[in-house]
């Protein structure tokens, strides 16, 4: 009998430093077997920021760079426009999207840079201690709002997929999760699109994933799925929220 699952030639052998539950993994698993069927992956250029995924170029068989925290964008344009025949993408987290690198991502959006940014949203700053991020949910108990987040003194949580497509430039905007395999299969297919957009010269992509993290919510991994199914997609809607005409 023929094999019919074998792991992507986009991923690594290398064993995962991710928390037990984490699903950087997974999202990791997708973006590789979306690479190796667009036949990409000798020319794609992934950028890892400060955070945990920090050492995602661990994990992957194409190039990779590492950016100072929040500046992936900044880096990503840079190598997009010397080498535009280069698939480019970042990955990056909450803390690092979001807050420090909330310019970089915005402007890069707003002139269209033809590269593909998978955002992981899992609402706290995963690498340095579990503290408020700016997706943080209203009430969410975090190392620094231990009492829960206060909107009344930090403002609700950041929608960044709303709010990039909410700019006039053409771009896909997409936000999708991998709590349940029903999830994950949607998840590909957004990240596909994104590549295939980037493949085809057409405009900036951008793939939200709602995604956990037991440890700094102090829940087991099943208890996280389950949290964040039940409080986080309720505010951060999946689904496509821009195509380019």
């Amino acid at each position: 009998m023929g094999k019919t699952f074998k792991k992507p030639e986009a991923l690594s052998d290398k064993h995962t430093h991710y928390c037990p539950g984490c699903t950087h993994g997974i999202i990791h698993r997708l973006v590789a077997e979306v690479i190796d069927e667009l036949g990409v992956r000798g020319r794609t250029v992934g950028i890892a920021p400060v955070g945990c995924a920090v050492l995602a170029h661990n994990y992957f068989t194409f190039d990779f760079q590492e950016s100072a925290h929040g500046r992936s964008p900044a880096m990503a344009t840079g190598i997009k426009r010397v080498r535009p025949d280069l698939i480019v993408f970042t990955y990056q987290g909450d803390g690092d999207l979001a807050s420090i690198g909330i310019g970089e991502i915005i402007h890069s959006a707003n002139r269209g840079e033809k590269f593909t940014t998978i955002f992981v949203n899992n609402t706290v700053y995963g690498m340095t201690g579990g503290q408020m991020a700016p997706t943080t949910m209203p009430n969410q108990h975090t190392s620094t709002s231990p009492y829960g987040r206060d909107v009344k003194n930090t403002g609700m949580p950041l929608k960044m997929a709303e709010l990039l497509s909410a700019l006039e430039t053409p771009a896909y905007i997409a936000r999708e999760t991998v709590l349940k395999p029903k999830y994950v299969v949607k998840a590909k297919k957004a990240i596909k699109k994104a590549f295939t957009y980037q493949v085809e010269n057409k405009c900036f992509s951008f793939v939200e994933i709602v995604s956990t993290c037991p440890v700094n919510w102090g829940l087991t991994p099943l208890e996280s799925l389950k949290w964040a199914e039940d409080n986080l997609l309720p505010y951060y809607k999946l689904g496509e929220y821009k195509i380019p005409e």
